[in-house]
């Protein structure tokens, strides 16, 4: 009996995205920089049209590409967002049949750490922006639009500030495109707005056992809070379709 091989080989058009990516990056071409025309990378990569599309294809599909019409036009490279992480989380949870509430059970797990190396981290860019957020979250205590926009602004920065890129595109990917939605009363949204000063209070003192326990009791409290007043939406299928 002939046994097949068990290492699938990779298709010519995603290896040759993957040749496409190394040249941008050793070439240093950053957003809004054109690629060659097709006929130029044809001849470079030894390639046909239909193979060189198909990766181009895949690399816009990435977010990585754009294309810009016209004269003049073709490839240009962009830099890829949080947002196809999202879509890909959100598709392998889908088919995987997970519930919003493992969303904010994996938020308290590794949120606190987060916040606990943020603290000796977070630039004084970092603090400021953490402010900014405290400010606009108060100013929009009446308007739970406005101050869920900061609430969500204020777990990016720290996730950022942790120095860790992949805390921050997860983070990014779960905030608000995976989030849950709680109408919050305006008691809930002071209570908030209080546990994220106690966690400012702490990265500014550079206290990083403070800020993750700090951000953990946060982080309980939502959970908690979403259980209690929304218990069908945390038990609601994740969907790439969105909310």
């Amino acid at each position: 009996m002939v046994k097949s091989n068990p290492i699938k080989p990779q298709k010519t058009a995603l290896l040759l995205a993957q040749r496409i990516v190394r040249d941008i990056e050793q070439q240093g071409l950053g957003p809004g920089q054109m690629l060659p025309p097709e006929r130029s990378m044809m001849d470079a990569y030894e390639t046909g049209r239909g193979t060189l599309r198909e990766s181009l294809r895949f690399l816009e599909l990435q977010g990585i590409l754009t294309f810009r019409p016209g004269p003049g036009g073709g490839p240009m490279v962009r830099k890829p967002t949080a947002d196809m992480l999202a879509t890909s989380l959100a598709l392998l949870l889908q088919f995987d049949g997970a519930r919003h509430r493992e969303l904010l059970e994996a938020r308290s797990v590794f949120e606190p750490r987060l916040a606990q190396l943020a603290a000796g981290r977070i630039s004084a860019e970092q603090l400021s922006a953490l402010r900014s957020t405290l400010e606009d979250m108060e100013a929009g205590l009446e308007d739970q639009a406005l101050f869920l926009d900061a609430d969500r602004r204020f777990h990016r920065t720290i996730a950022w500030a942790s120095g860790n890129s992949l805390f921050g595109f997860l983070i990014e990917a779960l905030v608000e495109p995976l989030d849950v939605d709680v109408e919050t009363s305006l008691r809930r949204r002071q209570s908030v707005l209080k546990a994220h000063r106690l966690i400012h209070q702490a990265l500014s003192a550079a206290d990083g056992v403070a800020a993750g326990a700090q951000m953990n009791t946060h982080l309980d409290e939502h959970f908690a809070y979403a259980a209690k007043k929304v218990p069908d939406e945390l038990e609601r299928p994740v969907s790439w379709q969105g909310r």
